[in-house]
């Protein structure tokens, strides 16, 4: 065990974070910890690391155990260039080579003795370079640049000159570097793009040591890790297998703590009913019987009411008109920065319904290309026309559409002065924006916030074509997956950019593939492009559509733009009633079977609720006859008292004896049928 963690409880001014949190990391387990923003995740990995102390609770390395950490605000040595700061990991390794040039350096001088001694400490020292890894860091620091998507022309900007995501993919590469025996990560695939994730996703999962990560990028916790740490209402919970698997089992213990929910108050509902009825009653048997069940009602641990799952947050996406079957035409489009060229002479079509997502590496010009759709930006060449009805909404990653200066409130209003005060704070709410926080600054808001902000003014646009602009960046992923729910459900048509693979996986029905310079296409999700990739950049080379070096892709005239994925070089791609090589697939091929076994279930399924409701109803008749013999003997009883109060019995020795015989027998009568009354409620 390389990691463990006991009952933490993290306390701040505004309230416990965590509490109670515990787990632990194996040495080459590859663990995540996910939960909504705000749940925890990064005060926790701040709480491993030793930057903040836990108000209860510890966490423990194993003993000699190395970590490396890597937060959303690294820090690297700005005064260094790109490779010297990665190659300094490395100065241990550095310093040894040039011990050994200077020993070679001295052998030529020396005889004798000295020169033995020398060439003891030379193949001492050469041993330990070796198993230092000193024959291969250098192609090991070239491999971690190349993989991280920095170039051979970057290895020498200062990093005082990089972007923040720049410097962010800088510390990551020192860290990896380092191979540490656990790499803990916050949020590694931001600022990375598809390849460079990819790249990592490979990296970590053939990695010898373990890894932590907290991320919401979902499909990269599918390909890397075998345990899934949540954390929620500040409570951890620990599940086995990758993210897939954890939705599952998530699913499945919501719906058992629900039931037991749900039981137990139905219980506690039918103990206060009997207690009740008990009471009612009015015999000292009752009334004890009512006693004791009320002292085991207060013992009764309370089963807390489970969250339930997007229950806060709804996004309805409605468009008010439909728009034609043709939605958008991009024809000979351009588009170059001084000697930077971005895509060339691209053309493409969108219909009314489709779902479609644009992928490529960072710096290829996805974003220019939607800027230049909703008119931000001008092509250098070429035109764009939009179909009938067609009312853009337009979600931008930098979210240009707000207004620093307004709060919240004052965001909506100003757009859609039509709308109630009720309204307006209903709008809000639905993206988790409630009470005094409508009346924040946007400039005051964080990137997730204004992302969900975004997401509500586009919400009530009311348009029939979505161009969205890494749309799930800063969201968490009860949120994503409410975006997907959104999506899926839009009747409208949608084109973004994501580096989201499981957001495109879920949401799209095309992918357009920006890639030297033009683009490809492919009829399906990502999936499917993963899949065909490989094959269909192979065709594209041997019919001439790509040159040799890889360099460009041209397009292949159509409809659709470059359908290398659906129609001239593969023939069957993406079409109905064929697989992906290109069979014939019968459409109904077993359906006969499984409408017989679903015909089979349903009987089976009937018979057993309609032997259920029988003994459910044999019950009730039970237990409603039981409520009658009790008052008629209750009615008996009351009679015999009666007499027995009457002053004119008072001298008939016989009929007291008898009534007094009676009573007895009466009230035996009623406790056993008080007994079968309990039973039977229960």
């Amino acid at each position: 065990m390389i990691l463990s963690c006991q009952n933490i409880k993290v306390e701040f001014v505004t309230g416990v974070v965590l509490s109670n949190v515990s787990f632990h990391i194996e040495r080459g387990e590859k663990a995540a910890i996910v939960g909504i923003n705000g749940a925890g995740k990064s005060t926790l990995l701040r709480s491993i690391v030793g930057e903040i102390n836990p108000d209860e609770g510890i966490c423990v390395f194993e003993k000699d155990a190395t970590y490396g950490y890597l937060s959303q605000d690294a820090n690297v040595n700005t005064e260094n260039t790109i490779f010297d700061e990665l190659l300094s990991v490395k100065s241990d390794i550095i310093n040894m080579e040039k011990r050994l040039r200077e020993f070679e350096e001295k052998m030529s001088e020396l005889s004798g003795d000295e020169l033995d001694t020398l060439l003891n400490k030379y193949e001492s020292l050469s041993h330990n370079f070796r198993l230092m890894g000193g024959e291969t860091y250098m192609s090991e620091v070239y491999g971690v640049l190349n993989g991280l998507g920095f170039f051979e022309s970057d290895y020498q900007k200062l990093i005082s000159t990089l972007s923040g995501g720049q410097k962010t993919r800088v510390a990551l590469g020192k860290m990896l570097l380092q191979s540490p025996d656990l790499i803990i990560l916050d949020e590694p695939t931001n600022h990375l793009d598809l390849a460079s994730i990819s790249w990592l996703e490979n990296y970590l999962k053939n990695y010898k040591g373990a890894v932590l990560i907290v991320s919401h990028d979902r499909y990269f916790l599918d390909k890397i890790v075998t345990k899934i740490i949540e954390l929620e209402n500040g409570k951890s919970y620990v599940y086995t297998g990758n993210y897939s698997d954890y939705s599952v089992k998530k699913e499945q213990r919501r719906i058992t703590e629900l039931k037991a929910y749900l039981n137990q108050q139905a219980d506690i509902k039918h103990q206060e009913a009997v207690i009740e009825k008990l009471k009612s009653f009015n015999r000292e048997k009752s009334i004890k019987r009512a006693e004791s069940r009320e002292k085991m009602l207060d013992k009764i641990e309370r089963i807390e009411k489970p969250a339930t799952i997007n229950a806060d947050m709804k996004l309805v996406l409605t468009p008010h008109m439909q728009s034609g079957e043709d939605v958008l035409k991009v024809e000979d489009m351009s588009k170059s920065y001084g000697t930077l060229r971005l895509f060339d002479n691209v053309n493409f079509e969108i219909k009314r319904g489709e779902h479609v997502a644009i992928i490529g590496n960072n710096g290829t010009g996805k974003t220019t290309l939607l800027k230049i759709l909703n008119e931000l930006e001008k092509a250098d060449k070429g035109s764009f026309t939009l179909g009938s009805k067609v009312e853009i909404g337009y979600y931008d990653q930098e979210h240009h559409v707000l207004h620093p200066e307004k709060n919240l409130y004052e965001e909506i209003s100003d757009e859609y002065p039509y709308l109630t005060i009720t309204e307006i704070r209903n709008t809000l709410a639905a993206f988790l924006f409630t009470g005094d926080d409508v009346f924040k600054l946007v400039r005051d808001l964080s990137g997730g916030e204004r992302g969900r902000l975004s997401l509500a003014k586009l919400m009530l646009s009311d348009c029939n074509f979505l161009i969205l602009d890494e749309p799930t960046n800063h969201l968490d992923i009860q949120s994503k997956e409410i975006l997907e729910t959104a999506i899926n459900s839009y009747e409208g048509t949608v084109l973004y950019v994501s580096h989201d693979r499981y957001f495109i996986n879920k949401t799209a029905t095309r992918i357009l593939e920006l890639t030297g310079g033009n683009f490809v296409n492919y009829i399906g999700n990502y999936d499917y492009y993963l899949e065909k990739h490989d094959d269909v950049i192979h065709a594209a080379i041997n019919s001439g559509l790509i040159d040799l070096t890889g360099s460009k892709v041209s397009e292949v005239p159509g409809s659709n733009g470059a359908d290398v994925a659906g129609s001239k070089l593969s023939g069957v791609f993406g079409s109905k009633g064929a697989d992906g090589a290109g069979n014939k697939v019968s459409a109904v091929a077993g359906s006969n079977k499984s409408e017989t076994n679903n015909i089979t279930e349903a009987a089976l399924d009937w018979k057993a609720q309609k032997a259920q409701a029988a003994e459910q109803r044999k019950k009730e008749n039970a237990l409603k006859k039981c409520e009658e013999a009790i008052a008629t003997a209750e009615a008996e009883l009351s009679e015999v008292d009666a007499k027995l109060s009457d002053p004119s019995n008072g001298n008939n020795v016989a009929l007291l004896q008898e009534l007094s015989r009676n009573r007895d027998e009466i009230s035996a009568k009623l406790d056993k049928l008080y007994e079968e009354w309990e039973e039977l409620a229960e």
